[in-house]
């Protein structure tokens, strides 16, 4: 299997699906990529020489934040966001939507599995 920037990349797929299995590179991006090196995107990652891996990933590390970096980047930026005590900060700490969706009904991804809260049971008055 062809590593780029400590990926595995899967051998038996045309080389601009195989490129979206770097965390950062999707469907734009990999075309992208494949028209600056001049690559055919169709041609399967196998047939890719080790030149052109090398360009490839020189290509990424010049131009494009990709794989650690990223994840790395996009970090800092959530806790810059919960340092300066921001809403979309608060949001990320409390583990609930940040941009703007409702939450009284859905929301289920953000807030885990529902958690049942004792509430009043509705209690009829006794008198007559």
């Amino acid at each position: 299997m062809p590593r780029i920037q400590g990926v595995d990349i899967p051998n038996d797929k045309p080389t601009y699906i195989a490129l979206q299995y770097l965390y950062g590179v999707g469907d734009c991006r990999a075309f992208e990529i494949c028209f600056k090196l001049n690559l055919d995107v169709q041609r399967k990652a196998r047939e890719l020489s080790d030149d052109d891996l090398a360009r490839i990933s020189n290509l990424l590390d010049k131009e494009y934040m990709v794989e650690g970096q990223l994840r790395r980047h996009i970090q800092q930026n959530i806790g810059r966001l919960r340092d300066i005590q921001s809403y979309r900060g608060y949001r990320h700490r409390r583990g609930l939507p940040v941009r703007g969706q409702r939450t009284r009904t859905n929301a289920r991804t953000r807030k885990g599995i529902k958690k049942t809260v004792a509430g009043k049971k509705g209690v009829k008055d006794m008198k007559h």
